[in-house]
């Protein structure tokens, strides 16, 4: 029987969905993109998820578009279908990593391509194996760049960096990532599961809502004036504010306590 090429794993309060098309370098057809949104639209919906982590099988993370799949779309003249996975998929996987109201971490388990690394820079932080890297590669098929690269990349690295990497694909190696500030982190690769799993369950175990409206609020921001970002920041400390991790935080500081967050 044929594995899926999209597996999840819930264990703890962390959900781990992992693209498995390893002898594709867990590039991105159709079918794997719909499994990909609705497995994340899954775990962004569930109050029992309180992180999630995407990461990739075998060598690669993910390679972004297929192209073998590309091509053949392209002969047979299905160029609505082609383009139009842009406002169908990769908008969508994008934009539901981004609105989650859970940290998304990036277990960069190898190159990270094209949209795979657009979703990469989408999620909060990047742990990245060292032998691992990133290429911008939209240019190398004569394309522009999509799932958010235009957003997040140069948020990351600056506006003239980002239209160097964009101009110019190279794989970028995780140890000038993480100068450039693309990657959160860099381990030996051995270490990789370890160490996500670590911060994953940090991050599990924490003030859910809070983080949630943190990650609204540096998206907000980003986007909006100044006096709108502080508008923004009242509506989410207003929110945060009357959940029950707050009022448990504050109950186990008078007591000298450590709290427990329950994600509500």
């Amino acid at each position: 029987m044929t594995e899926p090429t999209v597996l999840l794993d819930l264990a703890d309060g962390v959900a781990t969905v992992t693209l498995n098309r390893p002898g594709a370098m867990n590039s991105l057809d159709i079918a794997t993109k719909e499994l990909l949104l609705a497995t994340l639209q899954q775990v962004a919906a569930d109050d029992e998820v309180r992180c999630v982590v995407l990461t990739g099988s075998g060598r690669a993370f993910c390679t972004g578009q297929d192209l073998k799949e590309h091509v053949g779309l392209l002969r047979e003249g299905g160029s609505d279908q082609l383009f139009g996975t842009v406002e169908a998929h990769y908008n969508p996987l994008v934009t539901t990593i981004v609105e989650m109201d859970k940290p998304v971490l990036a277990a960069v388990n190898g190159v990270a391509a094209g949209a795979g690394a657009s979703l990469a820079f989408a999620c909060d932080l990047r742990v990245v194996a060292e032998e691992a890297g990133f290429n911008l590669a939209f240019a190398g098929v004569a394309l522009s760049c999509d799932t958010g690269a235009s957003y997040h990349l140069p948020l990351l690295v600056g506006r003239a960096k980002a239209l160097e990497l964009l101009y110019f694909p190279r794989t970028v190696p995780a140890a000038e990532a993480l100068e450039l500030g693309m990657a959160t982190s860099v381990v030996p690769g051995e270490q990789l599961a370890e160490e996500v799993a670590a911060l994953a369950r940090r991050l599990g175990q924490g003030p859910t809502r809070a983080f949630g409206a943190m990650r609204r609020s540096v998206a907000h921001a980003a986007g909006h004036s100044f006096a709108e970002a502080l508008a923004f920041e009242k509506q989410m400390m207003d929110r945060t504010g009357a959940s029950e991790d707050h009022a448990a935080a504050v109950a186990a500081f008078v007591a000298k306590e450590k709290p427990v967050y329950r994600g509500r």
